[in-house]
């Protein structure tokens, strides 16, 4: 045990050196990894096992034989090391080249290349990583990256030889310790020999090392290797280590990684090297055997033979390699079977530094390819040597002297005098190029991805097609990979039928990255045939240049295109198209390629934004420039190009320049665009045309309006030039939901929001405007530095030109006229040509073809193929009959459709009347045609066309807005015969009130209305709860208030009085008011003359009464008739859930508001007031307040109007403040709550309970500058049903009196000290002496412990009544309360002279100890300055415990308020303190209370402050009787050897007797505990300690376990540590760490047991104690796993012996605290193994009996009666088997028991019977 000690040092505190550097630099280790088990099971096959035996015991085998003979047979040729000779199992040196997530790559010598696999490290590693990998948890895991750095040599052994799909052989790796030094054994392991491990885990001090040698542990130890940080150390790391110590036979070793002393340690005879066990990296001192052209045969190690390959000798030292020469060498590689020993004399690695450079010094030259080179020497078998132009050398393998597959021909190749070559690797064991003289690989176009660049146009052959995409081979090594979308210019369904394996295929570089190897290509034709720039970097993407590229984003706001490498821009949605779209997922496809525009590109933050559009629109310079030529306003003409969907592509003529012409400016008359852009062909040519953008791209108009403006010059041409009241022509470009956008020439756009869009309302803006309609705007707002601006379309704001109307009247025919002309020469069809010749007002004669319900078709004899027809309005009053003549009048003809539309009424037919300019004549509306419609002027019979939009802005929102054929207008004839309108009169029109019979229905239009007092007669129409609909005589709508319905003194409260009126009963009303019918607005009542529309009626019989007169009042008369503090009846009119008021009706005219604090008198039902109230509902309100100007009617539904000293509100709470609370009161009043006002027993945190906006009952207090002082208190709000106040309230100083106890709450802390709110307006204070009985220097300690409202009991200490101050204490012996300051602030008591008396006097003037006399010296210093001897020791330190500080916090108990003195206040500590115990025979010991003493010290004060009385003789008698008694009592009391001493000199007299005992000791320190003195509960443990002879080990133990349980509890983790330290150096450490454990469970410290019992298990592993005390405390935790790994570890750790035991130990634990059906199996498998061991069974039996059912004890029993042990073992077990059935079974299975008995005795025999 105690070599072990020294093997593998824990625990203590060594110190972490700064200085040194470690072997490998990485990260520090995020946690300490321990793995003891072996793990590479996983990983390992069997047979690879049983081979590696195989070899091995070959190998040994050979070995005896030649050990004693000669060496290794020296090779014939020196050569280098072939691929085609390396076996598995072979061991070599190797170097990191580079590292991955989940391989390494190792440059192995002479060229060659293996992997190392993440698997392949060490067992310990794998284990790691499989169970990181079970519980998904990856942050601890150090990745290859962490363990391998590129240059680190390492060595390796080959795991196995791969064979690659290619055919190439594939070298796998491993760094195993178990491969690599498998030949080792402990016993071969000697001091100062090399060997490589990984660390297994890291420990506190140092790490365990793997070194793969069975038997042996490997201990690194942090103290001896003080220069390397340890600290840093994975779990996995590969580490080169010279052993220093070798121990037990090489079961211990001890190691050092030191770079300088590895380095320098040479291999030597006496470590016993042989070739078995031979491994690479060693150092040993050789000898030249042989010098060859090709190398050196060296001897090495007395008796073996080694080779040095010419690549291996240094070149410096080249000619002093003499025979006989002797030099230290590095062993390079081991080949065991052929015996073949591979050395290297060059300087790096014999004077190693760990890292060899993995990149040559020249830079990287890989894949380059060199001209010029020559040859300077062959070697046979391996290959030949040559220097590059500048001097460096590089090395052909012989393999690339020639092609494949040819012969070799070394002689021809010298010959040549120059060669060209590709320079194909660096490799770092050699530090030397590899270069190909083969002409296939030279003239490869690229060798590396290296060589490839976005871009390039590659070839190559179709590898693999995938779901994601398809593999090219574009060389051996280089593959890339065609992402799905690339395969074609469109998404190829089924790619399996274009591409098949082999195929040479043509693609380009999408993009390649060479430190992954990734290389993207495409095969789309569009991209591979590009004659576009590319755009490589952001760099290349110039604004205005065009190139090819692939979507491969949509987004509603456009597309994501992407170019070469990582080249990708945005195309706005508004830059896809010419055309507008919309959702451009419909449009374009993930995986198009299109041309786009540069149009912005920001290189620095790799930003770009494109456009299609201006790359389809040919986006050129030449174009730019002719863009320039193309003014804006200038007239032109164009030929049309293209049709497109919503436009014309046209070509500006004579230049040919592009313009693009929107459908929807053909024309201001929104009808006529589409036919015209249906007229208009490919190669029209088109007039009258305007650029009036040339942005982007031109675009032209010809809408007459705007060609006007742009004429007339009424426009801006830049955002300066807009001015605000500005007016513009536009056009509407976009509607959304908020507005709608106008846009101007020049590309200006302006925002009419949707309440400038007309003087109506407007709920949707799509119905009041149409995209493309001509407006005028005004400009109403500026927005200068967004440059936005606003703009109004309100015909009221905006002023149209002179005959604007007219004018576009005149252009809208002429355009329909041009339109039908157009059509009828494109056909050439008669029929159209006849059609374009008529016009409206035309006459034709007709015959009748067909009449029905919807009118009749007629037919003409000069249009044949026409079809003429009347609608049902045209023919009204007209009999018609087949066949029958009549003369009608054109109204509409439609070319399109060839039809003509007719009517036949008498007045339009009849002879036509002139007309007068000027003349005003009324008109109907005969047809609509969209924009257009036909009217004729009464009594003239003359029709003409007008325009169905007075206004270019008018919006015509509901279908009565808009003409229909029948409506009247009024028009004044501008022109009689109009040339434009083809000799039609020109006239103009506004809407006017038709005339039609009189019915009843119209009469509400054309009623004269009714005046004031008129008495109706009327039917009930509708009734609402607040109103009733009559319909009157006359036919017109009048309404009755609910106000009006019945007398108001009828009126109940709580009932709804139109309820009384039925629907279709007959009444007879009065007018007494009425409304607008337009806007509803009720009209002034003072007008008796005034008629009403809408008239305002009564019921009330008393108004309708004739003969009472009564006159009209006004709102303001009957407003100012109400006066504050009346009751008055009024009616609900509704509710304001928002503003939380209920508005109520007392009249037609007035409204009143009732606020929610006004309305209910519960806070239950703020919640919901709108359900204590109906509508229509009549309620009694108390007028609050009356105003007319501003109009304010104030109502109250609770009898109250106004609030009153000593009255009862409701109030809402608005701010809590420390203070109180601040309160809304009903009527606009305000108030506070102080925080003594809120309850009658006050409570710790008063305001938590309370939160803004709640609702309170407050008592109002008084009334101070218009703020109330409001109460909560129940004995206020509710007096008759107050209980006892147990904190009154306090109204004046008056009311306290001296050493009254009051409780109150903190106000604040200061110098002064603590002040406490007594009441509202009395804070009385606490001087810091008076605060605490610690000494506290600054008052900061107390407002930290005293937040503000903290309550307090206090008393009273003097009141000053004429200052009014009140000063209070707050000591726990005037408050008997706990101290303010909790005793874990470890402050010094302030003692004074009268409290010392008091202390003396309560313990009767008892005898200290010595030790104590010491410690109260202090205590007769004053109390303001400090004894010298307070810093040591500061008296009895006092300490409360949490409960008490809680008790203290929370509302104490009635009693609490009485004063204790102080011995009592303080309860018996180890009764009391949870948790507590002495654990040594003492958890039975219970101390005498403190009572007693408490008794008599009260008894004592009472008699001195009573007057003292002269004392019969009687009394005197019995008082002297009782001392006597006492006296005896007292004797009886000293002798009884078992009754528990009460004071300290007790304790001390006992002590002399027994000064051994330890439980005398722990009685003594328990009775300081009870007064809290635990400084000299210390004091009498270390006396024990000193005391007790060191001969009684547990006494002593006892009391170090006492020590250690008060450290627990009372003192910190630092006084804990320094005691347990201390008890480990003075007793046995097991049993002190047993306690410790025990300790910390019991006070559920589990973290902190846990660690100490990691601690032990690890410093006692031999201990079977202590494996099964922590699977105890496991188990009880609850952690059956961890329990379970704890036995395995266990089973490892102890003798093979106890394993039995330890199991069957585990497995009753498991019964305790486990699982019972995991215990049962666990028994079950070691009795299955160990069936004879009968304790066992016994020990199943009882614990079956206790835990499982009566079926499986019954099983059990039948198995043990079988069981082949001795006779007398089994009658045993028959025994315990009745006497459980007797216990547990019934007669029958007691019967059955004794027959089974009988069985056994029978088949035994006479020895059963004897």
């Amino acid at each position: 045990m105690a070599s072990a000690e020294e093997d593998f040092p824990r625990g203590g505190t060594a110190k972490k050196s700064t200085d040194g550097k470690p072997v490998v630099h990485r990260g520090e280790v995020d946690n300490l990894f321990q793995s003891n088990e072996q793990a590479g099971a996983k990983t390992k096959r069997k047979g690879a096992l049983k081979d590696d035996a195989k070899k091995l015991k070959k190998q040994k085998t050979g070995k005896e034989k030649s050990d004693g003979l000669a060496l290794n047979a020296a090779a014939k040729c020196v050569e280098i090391l072939h691929l085609k000779n390396l076996k598995e199992g072979m061991l070599m040196l190797g170097c990191v080249k580079d590292v991955a997530d989940f391989e390494v790559t190792v440059s192995l010598p002479c060229g060659l290349q293996g992997f190392l696999n993440i698997r392949n490290i060490s067992d310990s590693y794998t284990k790691l990583l499989s169970e990181q990998l079970d519980s998904a948890d990856t942050e601890d895991i150090f990745s290859l990256p962490h363990l391998f750095s590129p240059g680190m040599v390492i060595r390796c052994v080959v795991a196995k030889l791969d064979v690659a799909k290619g055919g190439s052989l594939s070298i796998q790796l491993s760094v195993n310790p178990k491969l690599v030094n498998k030949a080792l054994t402990s016993s071969s392991v000697k001091a100062g020999m090399i060997l490589s491990g990984c660390v297994e885990s890291v420990e506190d001090h140092g790490c365990i090392i793997d070194i793969g040698i069975s038997g042996s542990k490997a201990f690194l130890s942090k103290a001896a290797d003080k220069q390397n940080n340890l600290d840093e150390l994975k779990v996995g790391q590969f580490l080169t280590c010279k052993v220093e110590e070798v121990k037990n036979e090489g079961r211990v070793v001890r190691l050092s990684v030191n770079p300088l002393t590895v380095a320098q340690a040479c291999a030597k005879d006496e470590q016993g090297w042989n070739l078995t066990n031979l491994l690479p990296g060693l150092l040993v001192k050789a000898t030249i055997k042989k010098v060859t052209k090709h190398g050196l045969i060296l001897d090495f190690l007395s008796s073996f033979s080694g080779q040095v390959d010419f690549l291996h000798m240094e070149p410096e030292q080249a000619s002093n390699y003499t025979e006989g020469t002797e030099l230290y060498a590095c062993v390079l590689y081991v080949e065991q079977s052929t015996r073949l020993v591979g050395l290297s004399l060059r300087i790096y690695l014999v004077q190693p530094e760990q890292r060899l450079n993995p990149t040559p010094s020249c830079g990287d030259r890989i894949g380059e390819v060199v001209k010029d080179c020559k040859m300077t020497t062959v070697h046979h078998m391996s290959g030949a040597m040559l220097e590059l132009p500048d001097k460096m050398l590089a090395f052909v393998h012989r393999n690339h002297m020639k092609e494949m597959h040819k012969p070799t021909n070394e002689n021809r190749v010298l010959a040549k005098p120059e060669h060209t070559c590709r320079i194909l690797d660096f490799s770092p064991m050699e530090q030397i190029h590899f270069a190909s003289l083969r002409w296939s690989v030279i003239e490869r176009p690229f060798y590396r991805y290296h060589d490839l660049q976005a871009g390039q146009i590659v070839e190559g052959k179709v590898s693999v097609l995938l779901s994601h995409g398809m593999v090219v081979h574009l060389s051996d090594h280089i593959k890339g990979l065609v992402p799905r979308t690339h395969l074609s210019d469109i998404l190829l369904k089924n790619p399996e039928k274009k591409y098949i394996e082999g195929m040479k295929v043509k693609c380009r570089v999408l993009s390649v990255d060479p430190a992954t190897k990734k290389l993207y290509l495409t095969r789309k034709k569009a991209l591979v045939e590009t004659t576009l720039p590319l755009f490589l970097t952001f760099n290349d993407a110039r604004p205005g240049s065009i190139s090819q590229g692939y979507i491969v984003c949509i987004k509603s706001f456009g597309c994501i295109i992407r170019f070469y490498n990582n080249v990708k821009g945005l195309v706005p949605i508004s830059e896809l198209s010419s055309e507008p779209i919309i959702s451009p997922e419909e449009v374009f496809y993930i995986g198009q390629v299109l041309k786009a525009k540069v149009l912005k590109c920001d290189p620095g933050k790799e930003k770009m934004v494109l456009s299609f559009k201006g790359a389809v629109e040919g986006g050129t310079e030449e174009a730019a420039k002719l863009q320039d030529d193309c003014e804006v306003g200038k007239q032109l003409e164009a030929k049309v190009l293209k049709k497109l969907v919503n436009g014309l592509e046209v070509s500006i003529l004579p230049d040919d320049i592009r313009a693009i012409l929107p459908t929807m400016h053909l024309s201001d008359h929104l009808s006529n665009c589409p036919l015209l852009w249906e007229s208009l062909q490919e190669g029209d040519d088109i007039s009258n045309l305007v650029c009036f953008s040339n942005n982007k791209q031109i675009s032209l108009t010809k809408k007459p309006t705007v060609r006007w403006a742009l004429e007339e010059g009424l426009v801006a041409k830049d955002f300066s030039e807009i001015t605000v009241g500005m007016q513009l022509i536009g056009w509407v470009k976009n509607i959304m939901s908020y507005g709608v956008f106008v846009e101007f020439p020049y590309g200006l756009v302006g925002l009419a929001p949707k309440s400038a869009m007309t003087d109506k309302f407007v709920s949707d803006t799509a119905a009041a405007f149409q995209l493309g309609q001509t407006v005028i705007a005004k400009v109403t707002n500026l927005d200068e530095e967004k440059r936005r601006f606003l703009v109004t379309l309100k015909i009221s704001e905006v002023i149209p030109r002179d005959g604007d109307a007219q004018t576009r009247l005149i252009n809208g025919l002429q355009e329909r006229r041009a339109l039908n002309e157009v059509l009828a020469m494109k056909d050439n069809c008669d029929l159209r040509q006849q059609l374009t010749a008529l016009c409206v007002g035309q006459t034709l004669k007709l015959t009748v073809d067909t009449v029905n319900d919807d009118g009749a078709i007629f037919k003409s004899h000069d249009l044949v193929s026409a079809t003429v027809l009347a609608n049902k309005y045209h023919v009204t009053g007209v009999s018609l009959t087949e066949g029958q003549k009549v003369t009608a009048v054109i109204l509409h003809v439609d070319i399109l459709s060839a039809s003509v539309h007719v009517s036949i009424l008498p007045k339009l037919v009849e002879k036509k009347k002139s007309l007068i300019e000027g003349s005003k004549h009324r008109a109907t509306v005969q047809y609509i045609d969209k924009d257009f419609a036909v009217v004729s002027l009464d009594n003239t019979a003359k029709l003409t066309v007008i325009q169905t939009r007075s206004h270019m802005n008018e919006v015509l929102l509901s279908a009565s807005e808009k003409l229909k054929a029948g409506m009247s207008l009024a028009v004044e004839v501008t022109e009689p015969s109009c040339q434009e309108l083809q000799g039609l009169p020109l006239v103009s029109w506004q809407r006017a009130a038709p005339k039609r019979q009189r019915t009843t229905s119209d009469n509400q239009q054309d009623s004269k209305g009714h005046c004031f007092g008129e008495t109706l007669e009327g039917k009930v129409r509708t009734v609402k709860p607040v109103s009733i609909q009559v319909t009157l005589e006359d036919g017109s709508t009048g309404s009755v208030h609910v106000s009006e319905v019945m007398e108001v003194a009828e009126v109940c409260q709580g009932s709804f009085p139109t309820s009384s009126v039925k629907v279709g009963s007959v009444v007879t009303a009065r007018v007494i008011g009425g409304r607008e019918a337009v806007s509803n607005r009720f009209l002034p009542f003072s007008h008796p003359k005034f008629t009403y529309t809408i008239p305002e009626l009564t019921l009330i019989p008393s108004k309708v009464d004739k003969s009472s007169d009564f006159k009209p009042v006004g709102a303001k008369e009957k407003l100012s008739s109400y006066t504050v503090g009346e009751e008055i009846t009024c009616f609900v009119s509704k509710f304001n859930p928002k503003r939380k008021l209920l508005e109520v009706t007392t009249d037609p005219r007035i409204t009143g508001t009732v606020e929610l604090l006004a309305m209910i008198t519960d806070p239950k039902d703020a919640s919901h007031p709108e359900k204590l109230y109906k509508l229509g509902q009549a309620i009694r309100a108390t007028v609050v307040e009356t105003n007319s100007k501003p109009h304010r009617f104030g109502l109250s539904l609770t009898g109250v109007h106004k609030l009153e000293e000593g009255s009862v509100a409701l109030g809402m709470v608005t701010h809590i403040q420390p203070q109180g609370l601040m309160v809304k009161l009903p009527f606009g009043g305000k108030g506070y709550v102080a925080v003594t006002e809120l309850a009658d027993a006050y409570r710790s945190n008063p305001l938590d309970v309370y939160s803004t906006d709640q609702l309170l009952r407050c008592f109002l207090i008084a009334c101070e500058n218009d703020k109330w002082q409001l109460s909560l208190r129940p004995s206020r709000l509710n007096p008759q049903q107050a209980k006892l106040v147990k904190d009154p309230e306090v109204l004046s100083i008056d009311q306290l009196k001296e050493g009254q106890i009051i409780r109150g709450y903190v106000k604040s802390v200061g110098e002064q000290g603590v002040f406490i709110r007594l009441s509202q307006n009395i804070t009385g204070r606490a001087q810091l002496q008076q605060s605490t009985k610690y000494f506290v220097s600054n008052h900061k300690v107390l407002s930290e412990h005293l937040p503000p409202n903290t309550l307090l009991t206090t008393k009273i200490f003097s009141i000053d009544r004429e200052e009014g101050f009140v000063n209070l204490s707050l000591l726990p012996v005037d408050t008997g309360k706990p101290d303010i300051l909790p005793e874990s602030l470890r402050l010094p008591l302030r003692l004074i002279g009268e409290e010392k008396k008091k202390y003396d006097a309560a313990k009767k003037k008892r005898t200290l100890s010595e030790s104590e006399q010491e410690s109260q010296v202090p205590k007769k210093k004053k109390k303001t300055k400090k004894a010298k001897g307070d810093d040591n020791d500061s008296g009895v330190e006092v300490y409360f415990r949490e409960e008490e500080d809680q008790e203290g916090e929370q509302e104490p108990k009635p009693d609490a308020a009485k004063p204790v003195t102080s011995s009592s206040a303080v309860p018996s500590r180890l009764q009391v303190a949870a948790g507590f115990s002495w654990d040594v025979g003492l958890n039975s010991l219970k101390p005498a209370s403190a009572a007693q003493d408490g008794d008599s010290s009260d008894g004592e004060d009472q008699d001195g402050s009573s007057k003292p009385q002269k004392k019969s003789r009687h009394e005197l008698d019995q008082e002297k009787k009782a001392t006597e008694k006492a006296l005896v009592k007292r004797e009886v009391e000293l002798m009884d050897p078992n009754l528990r001493p009460e004071d300290a000199a007790a304790f001390e007299r006992l002590l002399l007797a027994s000064p051994n005992s330890s439980l005398l000791w722990l009685q003594y320190m328990a009775h300081h505990l009870q007064a809290t003195q635990i400084e000299q509960a210390r004091a009498v443990a270390e006396r024990a300690l000193k005391t007790i002879s060191f001969r009684e080990e547990q006494e002593k133990l006892n009391v170090w376990v006492a020590l250690l349980n008060l450290e627990n509890m009372y003192g910190t983790q630092e006084t804990l540590k320094k005691v347990f330290e201390r008890a480990l150096q003075f007793c046995e450490p097991m049993p002190v760490y047993q306690q410790l454990a025990d300790i910390y469970a019991k006070s559920d410290k589990t973290k902190d047991a846990e660690g100490l019992y990691k601690t032990m298990v690890k410093r006692f592993r031999q201990n079977k104690a202590v494996w099964l005390s922590f699977g105890s405390f496991l188990l009880q935790q609850g952690q059956s796993d961890a329990a379970a790994a704890l036995l395995q570890r266990a089973l490892k750790s102890l003798p093979s012996k106890e394993s039995v035991d330890v199991i069957a130990k585990f497995a009753q634990l498991e019964f305790r605290f486990g699982d019972v059906e995991k215990g049962r199996t666990m028994l079950d498998k070691v009795l299955t193994s160990y069936p004879k061991r009968t304790d066992l069974w016994s020990v199943f039996i009882d614990l079956m009996i206790k835990h499982g059912s009566q079926k499986e004890v019954r099983v059990l029993f039948d198995r043990v009666i079988h069981l082949s042990v001795s006779v007398k073992k089994i009658k045993f077990f028959f025994k315990r088997y009745l006497e459980y059935e007797k216990k547990h079974g019934t007669p029958q299975s007691i019967q059955a028991v004794k027959e089974k008995a009988m069985e056994f005795v029978e088949a035994k025999g006479t020895e059963a019977a004897n």
